[in-house]
């Protein structure tokens, strides 16, 4: 890519596009398109292709997704599946009907089977059976990827795929029904300190911000405390709680996002899919590339860690009831090292910073 070269984000808003787009600023790329869903619905394939046909971007990063965490998974398992599968055929599909030189589409972990082997190899994509709770997610990644490398096999497109880890940093999706669980923490703990400490302005003015199901900083404290409690976030004689689902047992691996946009940049600049196909053998698969820092942490220590950097010294429960999910996934990222790259900002540090973007913008 030149600095001068027309570059689309796809989700530039999100916490995976927002974390490209500023890298690219910052490296001195100056011809970035975005859109906003109000803007462009991807999942319209007739809005698509105008887009497409009337910008002619050179390159792609493919961030935008309809994404969530265990619960949101479950629950709208059909949206999960049919939004993204039509966001991937739509823009893959452009980027190869109006000529983009390179395409970045960018997966999950979660396309690895439940139990597949520790640290998980890009080789062991289809080996066995999905996780159940994400499996309609987990499938529209694996056609997302199959597609850019049958593209590439049959038209000699250069679609790459990389499949990060869990990822979290600024822009955050902060919704309790909804996010992932490591911003999930940093909230509830934080709503938890501001019960803990009678902070009512500072609940009300986290509730203004992120409101939850029709509740915010206006609501009387009673509405307010029923719904916290919903979420898990209870409040009983002047007691703090909070309830994390599953047994705490379940292993994961956190990368910070501005780090993960520093890795997709280095291989839109660096990594063409003729470095990445087999050098031996008739058949080209698995030329996708793991984003990960090959480090992981309990949900239950990282439940205690965020509490401890929060400052919420309540009490943390674990709900057994409800579903763990995978138990281990933990990325090798080996491909990615030796072509180059490696991650830097461990979790402690990571935690820091994601709390003080959080305050920030409340």
């Amino acid at each position: 890519m030149n600095k001068d070269s027309k570059i689309y984000v796809a989700g530039h808003k999100g916490l995976v596009g927002s974390a490209i787009w500023n890298n690219l600023k910052s490296k001195g790329y100056s011809n970035l398109i975005g859109r906003s869903f109000e803007e462009l619905d991807l999942g319209n394939q007739k809005a698509t292709e105008e887009f497409f046909e009337k910008e002619r971007p050179e390159y792609v990063f493919l961030a935008a997704a309809h994404v969530g965490g265990i619960v949101a998974n479950n629950t709208y398992r059909a949206d999960f599946i049919f939004n993204n599968l039509q966001i991937q055929n739509n823009v893959i599909g452009s980027a190869y009907k109006y000529g983009v030189k390179k395409l970045l589409f960018l997966g999950s972990t979660c396309i690895y089977p439940a139990n597949a082997p520790q640290p998980m190899k890009e080789d062991y994509l289809l080996t066995s059976e999905l996780e159940y709770t994400n499996e309609p997610y987990a499938i529209a990644k694996i056609a997302g990827l199959k597609l850019c490398e049958s593209f590439n096999i049959q038209y000699g497109t250069n679609f790459i795929a990389v499949m990060p880890t869990n990822l979290y940093g600024p822009n955050d999706n902060f919704n309790l029904e909804k996010s992932h669980v490591l911003p999930a923490l940093v909230r509830k703990a934080h709503l938890g300190k501001c019960l803990m400490n009678d902070d009512w302005d500072g609940l009300k003015k986290d509730l203004n911000k992120y409101p939850i199901e029709g509740v915010n900083g206006f609501s009387s404290n009673e509405e307010i405390l029923g719904k916290l409690s919903n979420y898990g976030i209870s409040y009983v004689d002047n007691n703090v709680s909070i309830e994390i689902w599953g047994s705490g047992k379940p292993m994961r691996e956190f990368l910070w996002s501005e780090e993960m946009a520093d890795a997709c940049v280095f291989v839109m600049e660096r990594v063409d899919f003729k470095d990445l196909k087999p050098k031996n053998g008739k058949e080209i698969r698995n030329c996708h590339i793991n984003i990960g820092t090959g480090k992981e942490i309990s949900i239950k220590d990282l439940a205690y860690l965020i509490t401890e950097k929060v400052g919420f010294n309540g009490e943390i429960t674990f709900n057994e009831d409800k579903p763990d999910g995978t138990m281990r996934k933990l990325t090798d990222p080996s491909k990615l090292n030796s072509l180059g790259w490696r991650h830097k900002v461990e979790i402690n540090e990571g935690i820091d910073k994601i709390y003080s973007w959080y305050l920030s913008y409340l």
